[in-house]
């Protein structure tokens, strides 16, 4: 038997850890909930950029096919980093929030350039949001 823990612990131990205070439960006080929240909010700004890829690939495919790595790993690194503890999910954490800041900078060369108009205004708040979020959970 593990010790400190009932029977019924060994056969859930997440459950048990939880509630005991670990590691799982120290995660979600964190703030695991908000990367959930932040995963959702990441999928809609990938979505919203499909249009604007597309836009910006009749002119720079590179530029493109940067913004959609740049995009993506957003999603990917948020997703990876909810799944580690510690270091890791810090280092998860700062690279999906370079690579949001590098999402926000292809946008600015694809305005400054003509290949796209303004970009929504309503999608470059929820790619803000995600960044804030990072930036609070990297500190």
């Amino acid at each position: 038997m593990l010790r400190g823990l009932a029977p019924a612990c060994i056969l859930d131990p997440i459950s048990a850890r939880c509630r005991k205070g670990g590691a799982f439960a120290r995660a979600r006080e964190k703030g695991e909930t908000n990367m959930l929240r932040i995963f959702s909010t990441v999928i809609e700004v990938l979505k919203g950029l499909r249009p604007v890829i597309t836009k910006i690939e009749v002119h720079d495919r590179d530029l493109a096919r940067q913004l959609r790595r740049a995009a993506s790993s957003i999603a990917l690194n948020t997703s990876e980093g909810s799944g580690c503890n510690g270091g890791t999910r810090r280092e998860r954490y700062l690279t999906a929030l370079g690579s949001a800041r590098e999402t926000g900078a292809c946008l600015d060369v694809a305005v400054a350039f003509g290949y796209v108009g303004e970009i929504d205004a309503g999608l470059l708040d929820k790619l803000d949001w995600v960044r804030a979020v990072l930036v609070k959970n990297v500190r």
